[in-house]
């Protein structure tokens, strides 16, 4: 459904609404009505549906900045990131003029003409952290403007039920929440969780050259650990009886009503799970896991949220001021304060309220461990496919080489 947030004002009623409400430090409104110009800039911006009372505040502060330049029109509509490429393609001559997306779908755009290359990008280069510019680059060419700088996964754990030295290791974990009729959490229908397994281990998957196919040795023969040591360790976690595998609805509803005392996932939960957990809240990086005999740090996933202004914007230049205020310091610090998402504002992700927050923290020791997500398109229903049977105790029969060669060969597929 459609959101208008900003209806055409006159200059003259909005200067008298402006000077009834400002605060007492700020500057006082001059009383000459400003020049307006007949302007009229219609714009639609895609985001989080979470995100709408932050863009709120953020379309009026970018509307009093530009007071007398334009008369602004502004349309906001909940899309979600990880969509926003796919409703995109559908019609670029018609899409949102400014859209909020998950860095992996950058190459896409690009290839598809979505997205130009970034006009003076220099004063975004160095006002952002470099992963987050790399995040926003192809070819070391900046198509977008860095949001956020938190994208990826970490532990959350109920300090009630785990120390710091138990969290190190999830088999620990497993026991501890078996022994309490609990649950360890972790969603293995989607392989960007499953990557933590595979990520450290020497096995790899990855985007060919061409931005579209992938490479992935995951069912490799060879080295210190197999593909099928992985798929192994799987097993065992899968049956263990503190183990569930869920959905994020389903790790949130655990978590509210005591029956999940850990599990992964990233930012986006922290208030709700502070809030559940109170003073025994916890997050740090993940914990190891034991594969071929050995502990294996669990790897992750990195990823930065970005904005994008589309190339075939009817108001490209206002598009691109917008696009730019949603992500300037004070907004990424608002966008923090609101919605505890980490910045990528070198600034912003400085400060002691970033630093101060236990989420922020974990997935800033996480990232020792992680890697940027580059990954074409048919990654995800083989994996799927691959866990769903070692979750269900591989009632098949299949051995997990030959269910290996069928997930690399569907993951490498044309």
């Amino acid at each position: 459904m459609r959101r208008f947030f900003c209806l055409l004002l006159s200059a003259l009623f909005l200067a008298v609404l402006l000077s009834g409400c400002q605060k007492e430090n700020a500057n006082p409104i001059e009383e000459e009505t400003p020049n307006i110009s007949s302007e009229t800039v219609n714009l639609t911006v895609w985001g989080a549906e979470e995100d709408e009372e932050l863009l709120r505040q953020i379309f009026d502060s970018f509307q009093k900045e530009y007071l007398g330049q334009a008369d602004f029109l502004i349309t906001y509509v909940p899309q979600t990131e990880s969509s926003c490429t796919n409703m995109l393609m559908g019609d670029l001559e018609q899409g949102a003029d400014v859209f909020a997306f998950a860095d992996d779908q950058l190459n896409t755009l690009v290839a598809s003409g979505a997205l130009d290359p970034v006009e003076n990008p220099q004063i975004i280069k160095e006002t952002n952290l470099e992963e987050a510019v790399h995040a926003a680059s192809v070819n070391d060419t900046l198509y977008a403007f860095p949001l956020t700088a938190d994208n990826g996964y970490f532990l959350y754990y109920n300090k009630q039920y785990f120390s710091e030295e138990d969290i190190l290791s999830l088999e620990q974990m497993l026991d501890i929440a078996a022994s309490q009729e609990k649950k360890i959490y972790m969603d293995w229908s989607s392989g960007w969780y499953v990557y933590s397994l595979f990520g450290n281990t020497g096995l790899t998957v990855g985007l060919n050259d061409d931005g579209i196919t992938n490479y992935c040795t995951w069912n490799s023969v060879d080295g210190a650990i197999k593909g099928t040591d992985v798929a192994q360790s799987m097993m065992n976690i899968a049956a263990h009886p503190g183990f569930l595998s869920t959905d994020d609805a389903g790790f949130m509803t655990g978590v509210k009503d005591g029956t999940i005392i850990a599990g992964v996932s990233g930012v986006w939960n922290a208030v709700a799970i502070e809030e559940a957990w109170g003073s025994n809240f916890g997050a740090s990086k993940l914990p190891s896991y034991t594969c071929a005999g050995q502990q294996i740090q669990m790897s992750s996933f990195s990823g930065y949220k970005l904005i994008g202004v589309n190339a075939y914007s009817k108001q490209k230049t206002w598009a691109v001021k917008l696009a730019e205020w949603i992500t300037n310091e004070e907004n990424q610090k608002l966008r923090f304060l609101m919605r505890g998402q980490g910045p990528s504002n070198i600034n912003a992700a400085s400060s002691q309220e970033v630093k101060n927050s236990p989420a922020i923290a974990a997935l800033l020791e996480q990232s020792e461990f992680s890697c940027l997500q580059r990954i074409g398109g048919n990654f995800w229903d083989p994996v799927t496919t691959f866990t769903a049977n070692l979750l269900s105790g591989n009632p098949s029969g299949e051995s997990l080489q030959s269910q290996l060669d069928t997930m690399v060969e569907g993951i490498t597929a044309p």
